[in-house]
């Protein structure tokens, strides 16, 4: 079980496999839980203080951890199947929320986190899940953004990011590698998983940089045009990170959307 702490004495074991976490504001037994689901090559250490000023700002329980091959994680088994996002959905998410013991939770998620919980949205029929926070979601490659990460794999190769990337996890090359070679292997070419949003039946806030390095608006687009949920579109003058570049307007827009949610959650039923 997850003990609901900031610096937790423990890891999580799900699957047999050590998850690191960490816990902000109330508990769920008090309050509905933010579940924040990172990128590509992200952490809890790389989510920084947002967590903790989502928790302040919403008033709800914020919930972080590290998938397997990222941050202090147990390490992944190398190639990374194609479809390592819906298994991170379909296999491991739906334990860790037993495991947390969340009653009532909003997804959030960023990048290939935004996928993973837009994935288990829309193929999972879990009542606890009430909103997603989809921010630079992806739901099928754009030759602009495999053209980028083809230069991260060049930057890794040939500069010192592994060095950089060794302070923040505990097995930089295969949490490098498990991302990267899946991306840039041919048979992920024609990866879409945009027919999930058909089946979404919670209210999304989705987010998109205008400047995103590895996405573009298209990305949002998907959501617009399929999904049959209420979707509040922000789109923001920065690039792949809205929560590192534009905080303070990221934050504002997440704790509005809770606000709306929260009101519904508890508005009484009046009979007719």
């Amino acid at each position: 079980m997850i003990e609901w702490s900031e610096t937790p004495r423990y890891q999580v074991q799900v699957n047999g496999v050590a998850l690191e976490y960490a816990c902000y504001g109330p508990d769920p037994s008090a309050a509905a839980t933010i579940v924040m689901l990172h990128e590509g090559l992200g952490c809890v250490a790389l989510w920084r203080d947002f967590p903790a000023l989502v928790a302040k700002r919403t008033g709800l329980g914020v919930l972080v951890y590290s998938r397997q091959g990222y941050g202090q994680s147990d390490p992944v088994t190398l190639p990374r199947p194609l479809d390592f996002q819906t298994r991170e959905a379909l296999d491991v998410l739906p334990h860790l929320l037993d495991q947390a013991g969340i009653e009532r939770c909003i997804l959030f998620g960023h990048s290939d986190g935004a996928t993973i919980a837009a994935i288990y949205a829309g193929s999972v029929e879990d009542r606890r899940v009430r909103g997603l926070i989809l921010a630079a979601p992806h739901f099928f490659t754009e030759e602009s953004g495999l053209a980028e990460i083809a230069r991260a794999g060049e930057a890794f190769a040939q500069s010192d990011m592994q060095e950089k990337m060794a302070k923040y996890h505990r097995d930089p090359v295969g949490a490098f590698r498990g991302w990267c070679d899946v991306w840039l292997d041919p048979g992920f070419k024609d990866w879409n998983v945009a027919e999930v949003i058909d089946y979404i039946r919670v209210p999304i806030l989705a987010i998109q940089g205008y400047g995103d390095q590895y996405g573009t608006m298209a990305q949002l687009d998907e959501i617009s045009d399929r999904a049959y949920c209420p979707v509040d579109r922000l789109e923001m003058d920065c690039r792949h990170a809205p929560h590192q570049e534009r905080p303070d307007q990221t934050l504002a827009a997440i704790a509005e959307y809770c606000t709306r949610l929260e009101r519904i959650e508890q508005a009484e039923v009046i009979p007719a």
